[in-house]
């Protein structure tokens, strides 16, 4: 949710030639393969006469895609001005199955790397002085910066039931994994990795290990360890390899369940995190009194902790096709209130797929989602405000966070296999949970395009 400036226009000439290149190797290689921007071809450039057909055969998937998101204030927010910002991200990269590719049983490879561009609308949403709680474009953040956002090996023993991974990776590749059926971060992915500064969501990856068990076909147990580096989020760092500036190490654990519910199906996730790494206080000093009373700085505190609960089921088909039909997701995180300004959320989201028989594709969603400020947080400011003796329009006024809601409708348009319109309408109520601030309505659109 940091801010982020335009990126050199190099950069993506750079990955066009790339793409180009690898498109024109393979157009010379047969006649009969999807050409380029043929409406039922899954990649913009087309199968590359043949090559990427044979590619994945042999167990090479090229991945390479393009999302851009444009949002308008309409009314409402800080500033009330009518703007518009636009943000969009670029990956290229490649997931290889080892199995088909080296004979390695239950063995696969993932590279990737990951360039953001562009600027947030929430800069002219919030207010200023306030912590971030949210953002209308999930895509925006992190830097305009290329970055390596996975690098690992998975490998499999006794029929895949044990599955280790190692590498540079994500936490939100495998925890608390949620779909990105929307526009808003709110609705977007993995949530605890939006509100704990020790937790990276991609593109931001972590030297890391994740140790699955399978217990049978619907159930398995997972366990990770990610290096926690504040280092690895800086611009210069893209490509960093190295542990220097290491603070600790993030424990996640968790339990998925995927039955499935009058032949539909569903996946339930419930798990845990533990923090090494530092965290400050959002209250208290050293001597614990509050350091907004006493002007001492704010304590460390040794460690951090919080857990999640997501759930998502289809509920419905059309004509017996699970293609289609209605899926409801629920999720809940809860932080430790002492150190993250976010201590809760709360989100429930319905996605209908193939609302319209000639529409088979199209998507139509709705969610709404709380995000809820630490007492802890909301008790800070308003000390500091007592002490100071300021008011809401006085510079130096600390802004008291309650909760923010958010509310998002859209609908996805699968214009091709590779491309994918989504309209939206965002409504955001007490935006970063500040009450002087007025209710903000967001026109958005996102583009997703499968090169």
């Amino acid at each position: 949710m940091q801010g982020t400036t335009s990126c050199p226009l190099y950069r993506r000439r750079a990955l066009a030639l790339l793409i180009s290149a690898c498109a024109a190797s393979g157009w010379a290689a047969s006649a009969q393969a999807a050409d380029a921007f043929a409406v039922d071809s899954p990649w913009m450039t087309g199968d590359w006469g043949g090559l990427r057909t044979e590619w994945l055969n042999k167990g090479i998937d090229i991945q390479a895609g393009y999302t851009g998101e444009s949002a308008s204030l309409l009314h409402g927010g800080y500033n009330h001005d009518h703007v518009t910002r636009y943000a969009d991200q670029f990956n290229l990269g490649a997931n290889m199955d080892l199995q088909k590719l080296l004979g390695w049983n239950d063995a696969a490879f993932s590279i990737s790397l990951t360039n953001r561009n562009g600027d947030n609308l929430n800069e002219k949403i919030d207010d200023p002085r306030a912590t971030g709680l949210g953002s209308t474009q999930e895509i925006q953040g992190r830097g305009a910066v290329t970055r390596l956002s996975e690098l690992w090996v998975s490998k499999g023993w006794f029929d895949d039931a044990l599955n280790i991974k190692l590498g540079r990776m994500a936490v939100s590749d495998d925890f608390a994994v949620e779909d990105c059926s929307f526009q808003a971060l709110a609705f977007c992915g993995s949530q605890p990795g939006n509100y704990v500064n020790s937790i990276y969501n991609g593109p931001i990856s972590q030297w890391a290990a994740r140790v699955r068990y399978r217990l049978n076909d619907q159930i398995y147990a997972q366990v990770g360890a990610f290096n926690i580096n504040p280092s690895d989020l800086d611009n210069d760092n893209g490509f960093k390899l190295n542990t220097a500036g290491t603070q600790g190490t993030l424990v996640p654990v968790e339990l998925v369940w995927a039955p499935k519910v009058n032949q539909l199906p569903g996946e339930y996730r419930i798990g845990y995190y533990h923090s090494t790494a530092n965290g400050t206080d959002v209250y208290k000093d050293a001597n614990n009194q509050p350091a907004a009373i006493t002007g001492d700085a704010y304590r460390s505190d040794t460690s951090r902790h919080g857990f999640w609960l997501v759930g998502k089921q289809q509920l419905t088909s059309v004509g017996g096709d699970t293609s289609r039909g209605l899926t409801l997701t629920a999720s809940a995180t809860f932080q430790d209130r002492a150190t993250t300004p976010v201590d809760s959320y709360q989100k429930v989201s319905l996605v209908y797929k193939g609302p319209f028989d000639a529409r088979p594709t199209d998507t139509l969603g709705l969610g709404i989602a709380r995000i809820h400020a630490s007492s802890l947080f909301l008790r800070n400011a308003k000390t500091a405000n007592d002490q100071s003796g300021l008011s809401y329009n006085d510079a130096g006024y600390v802004p008291e966070q309650h909760s923010e809601y958010a509310t998002e409708l859209n609908y996805g348009i699968q214009a091709t296999k590779w491309l994918n319109v989504m309209p939206n309408v965002q409504y955001i109520k007490n935006p970063d949970g500040v009450r002087q601030v007025d209710n903000a309505l967001v026109f958005g659109l996102q583009v997703q395009s499968q090169f």
